[in-house]
């Protein structure tokens, strides 16, 4: 064979792997560029609050990491955990049970972020003002709301559940000694401070930012309503993300992610609205070790298996 044609066969063989390589690298960047991130939250609040604070937030990512975000509505609680566990949903904004739920049915699952009011959160506990239960003092004066009507939030909640239901176990107070023989469940913060307000129940526990800004915006009424005791502090929401998003988005996305919403800031007038939102400042890491507590008091009252 003439050198000619060797020349000629190295060059089409050169041809052909760079086509190749060329090919390869465009149709992963149509994957990834058609590739959507699906965002949720447990509906902890009124629907219309949750979809204008998680649409402004998907708009605002999907500005910063240049990928189609679209922020998903689910039922009630344990349908985040469900649909995360089956991979429908990306991202999701958990309470400190249902993130550990979650993470234990999805091995590799990622604590992307907390608030900074995360880290040591609480619950209050408010009473209608007509009920003239006295503030509380100390633990031992939750016995107060024995016999009283009083009601959660949802069942798998953090705040307005497990963490307020561990205290008044502390303080000797089950819940089958509430009147009736067991408590409610209202299902949203929102909606405890709806009942509360309106007397249907005498009493009820909800998350201390939910209380704050409905006093701040007016919805909470303090002549119908007022708070009595405020829990000591554990640690709450949080970010989890699936463990394949590197390899759905490309190598590196997963950082790329947390750093854009560790990077939210106030400074920015859009990035300010969804941190007011939020009812908070900005966002910090967090790690997995920080729900050990929610995990174990999860595992005493049957919420975790």
């Amino acid at each position: 064979m003439s050198n000619i044609k060797i020349a000629y066969r190295f060059l089409y063989i050169k041809l052909s792997l760079s086509i190749l390589l060329l090919g390869n690298i465009l149709i992963t960047n149509i994957t990834y560029a058609e590739e959507k991130l699906i965002i949720s939250a447990i509906p902890d609040q009124y629907p219309e609050k949750l979809n204008r604070l998680y649409k402004t937030l998907s708009n605002e990512l999907s500005r910063i990491l240049k990928v189609q975000i679209e922020y998903k509505p689910v039922i009630n609680y344990q349908a985040a955990v469900t649909s995360f566990r089956t991979g429908d949903l990306d991202l999701v904004w958990f309470g400190g049970l249902t993130g550990v739920q979650a993470r234990l049915q999805r091995p590799g699952a990622i604590v992307m972020a907390q608030r900074d009011i995360d880290k040591n959160f609480h619950s209050v506990i408010i009473v209608n003002t007509k009920s003239n239960i006295e503030s509380i003092k100390k633990i031992d004066d939750l016995q107060k709301l024995k016999g009283r009507r009083f009601t959660f939030g949802s069942e798998s909640s953090t705040s307005g559940r497990l963490m307020p239901e561990y205290y008044l176990n502390k303080a000797n107070v089950r819940v089958e000694e509430f009147k009736g023989g067991r408590p409610g469940f209202s299902g949203s913060h929102d909606a405890t401070i709806a009942m509360v307000q309106s007397n249907s129940y005498e009493a009820g526990v909800l998350n201390e930012a939910v209380w704050k800004s409905s006093l701040n915006n007016g919805k909470a009424d303090n002549k119908k309503v007022k708070q009595i005791w405020r829990t000591p502090p554990y640690p709450d929401y949080h970010w989890l993300a699936q463990p394949n998003l590197d390899k759905r988005f490309g190598k590196g996305f997963t950082k790329k992610l947390q750093s854009s919403i560790l990077s939210l800031n106030s400074s920015n007038k859009q990035q300010s609205i969804i941190l007011e939102m939020f009812g908070a400042k900005r966002f910090i890491k967090a790690k997995e070790s920080q729900y050990k507590m929610i995990e174990e008091i999860g595992r005493k009252i049957g919420k975790i298996r």
